[in-house]
């Protein structure tokens, strides 16, 4: 299934602390929203509360001081108390709007004449007006709005201002969490990362959370029946092996013997090639199990350990098999190398593929180099220059290049699947580099600059 768009290969430790936090970010806008409209609901109901308490006090006031001064037509202001911001101010007028009385501020708001009573809301001002004694006394008080507005910004800002302090809180926090939670999960995840490459065992299932466990039992129950085949396969391969062998070992040493008491040369010569052409079978025969082992996996040692040892046993056994010990020229650490996680028998294998390979196609007359380092074996051998396009086919079962000499065109797959089969990295060169000619086959015992299990050339 196609995961939505912003979501594909990203982290659910990403997405659930991004989520949660934009998720709490939101409710709290909604929330100091939903707080702003009650609060500004009930900031109107105090201030109108206000204006209409201030007109209802000062009405009475206002009656007696009209009573009491002189019959005159000047309007009365009355004087601050001290210096001050005056929020409610008020006008006092007769039933002909004539003003009678009014606050010290009350020209700067320019309160509108002819309000009907109660509360009234123009484009600038709150007012509620109040009548007395008959119509004749009309008290109006008025507040400016933009005071209102102010208040309730204020009151909007002191509930939003600390959101900017919540959200890297809330994801630091939700980070935590998430962290914490999905700990297990990631362990899972590096756990299945790190089966393959001959690695099949059995994943742990402690600790992990009840939606994760069944899918653990699943994976572990997959690794076993994948570690059945693959122990079934080894022992099919090793089983054939014997049973291939020795069939051809007692039909060569049959046509030997029948070599030997042969009394012409003629039938002789025609046992003989009967036996090269045993010999060749035998030899196939072993490389099609290497090669059928290589495939079938188990490429990888349960410790590791270091390869030069091996590399040793199989230089002294080529050299005593092909009779080239004067040829080679062997490089290995004193220590043995560093340990590897290869299967000292698949290298083993590898190692007398790649060496038999360059003794067998390269020069007669000039020298093989054969050198285990820290994180790479290299065989070397001087002779002809490999087309690259059949450079780039050599890795296949019964692909031979241009040569003379005997072989199966398997050498090198078996090398191949080998390096596959453990995640190492193959590389084929032709020419030598810094050389004219030859042929160099490079095993990379570390992944760390090339694909893992590829074959390169050059």
């Amino acid at each position: 299934m196609k995961l939505p768009f912003g979501f594909a290969r990203s982290s659910l430790r990403r997405r659930l602390g991004v989520g949660l936090a934009a998720g709490m970010a939101v409710l709290w806008l909604a929330a100091s929203t939903v707080a702003g409209l009650v609060l500004r609901r009930e900031v109107d109901e105090v201030f109108d509360s206000a204006l209409q308490e201030v007109a209802q006090r000062i009405l009475p006031l206002a009656y007696a001081e009209v009573l009491a001064r002189d019959a005159d037509n000047t309007t009365q202001r009355m004087a601050p108390v001290g210096p001050h911001r005056e929020y409610i101010t008020y006008v006092v007028r007769d039933a002909q709007g004539r003003e009678l009385l009014q606050s010290s501020d009350a020209d700067r708001l320019k309160i509108p004449r002819d309000l009907p009573p109660g509360f009234h809301t123009t484009d600038r001002l709150r007012t509620y007006t109040e009548a007395a004694v008959q119509g004749t006394i009309i008290v109006t008080t008025a507040e400016d709005l933009t005071h209102r507005r102010a208040a309730v910004m204020r009151a909007m800002t002191a509930l939003i201002w600390p959101l900017a302090a919540l959200i890297p809180i809330a994801l630091l926090g939700v980070w935590a969490a998430v962290r914490l939670s999905l700990k297990p999960m990631v362990v899972f995840r590096a756990a299945i990362e790190s089966r393959g490459r001959g690695n099949l065992m059995p994943i742990a299932t402690e600790g992990l959370p009840d939606e994760i466990a069944p899918m653990a039992a699943s994976v572990n129950a997959l690794i076993g029946r994948l570690r059945g085949t693959l122990e079934a396969e080894r022992s099919f391969t090793a089983n054939s092996a014997h049973e291939l062998r020795t069939p051809i070992a007692a039909a060569l040493a049959q046509t030997q013997r029948l070599i030997s008491e042969l009394p012409d040369d003629m039938r002789r010569d025609r046992a003989r090639s009967v036996e090269t052409a045993l010999r060749r079978l035998s030899r196939l025969s072993e490389k099609l199990l290497q090669l059928a082992k290589a495939e079938g996996g188990g490429l990888l040692a349960e410790t590791p350990a270091p390869l030069g040892p091996v590399l040793c046993h199989v230089i002294e056994e080529v050299s005593r098999q092909a009779d080239c010990g004067d040829r080679l020229e062997v490089s290995i650490p004193a220590d043995g190398g560093p340990p590897s996680d290869l299967d000292p028998d698949a290298f083993a294998v590898l190692a007398r593929n790649l060496i038999e390979n360059a003794v067998k196609h390269g020069d007669p007359d000039r020298s093989v180099t054969v050198r285990l380092a820290d994180g790479l074996f290299e065989v070397s051998n001087h002779g002809g220059v490999v087309p690259a396009d059949r450079l780039a086919r050599l890795t296949r079962p019964f692909e031979r290049g241009q040569t003379a000499a005997e072989g199966s065109g398997l050498g090198l797959a078996i090398a191949a699947a080998i390096c596959r089969g453990a995640g190492l990295v193959l590389e084929l060169v032709s020419p030598i580099p810094g050389k004219a000619d030859g042929f160099r086959a490079t095993v990379h015992l570390g992944n760390d600059t090339v694909e893992s299990g590829s074959v390169g050339q050059r």
